[in-house]
């Protein structure tokens, strides 16, 4: 109990209990939302479940590669669309690095899609992970 109430080790429990929560946060957010995917859970889902890739950038970025298969709804064309795709098949969206991907995957679930993910890393992830694109 001495070393907890020292001057000098409460700034190495401060540390220690900041840099594990740090160490902790992406994976008690990755729990918490169940959002974010790998790419192999990405491929698992797709095949396995018959699952959906949705690429969510402009139709200009879409054409310069994308991934095979995947449907293109832009982010900014979302509602137009959103009658087309199946509540009740899971739902991979992406974009260039994973960043916008979650905005549309929280509106998708505002609309009742439960089976929503988001590719962690994005089209990124899946040109590093050495899978194929396709350019239209």
């Amino acid at each position: 109990m001495d070393f907890l109430l020292s001057p000098n080790n409460i700034w190495i429990l401060l540390i220690a209990l900041v840099s594990g929560a740090m160490l902790a946060w992406p994976s008690l957010t990755r729990g918490r939302s169940g959002s974010l995917v790998t790419l192999a859970e990405a491929i698992q889902l797709v095949n396995r479940e018959n699952g959906l890739f949705v690429d969510v950038r402009p139709a200009e970025q879409f054409k310069t590669g994308s991934i095979p298969q995947a449907r293109n709804i832009p982010h900014d064309t979302l509602e137009a669309h959103i009658g087309s795709l199946p509540k009740e098949k899971p739902i991979v969206l992406f974009d260039a690095r994973g960043r916008d991907s979650t905005k549309v995957a929280a509106a998708l679930r505002k609309q009742g899609f439960d089976r929503v993910s988001c590719l962690e890393g994005g089209l990124a992830a899946w040109t590093e992970g050495g899978m194929p694109v396709k350019k239209t």
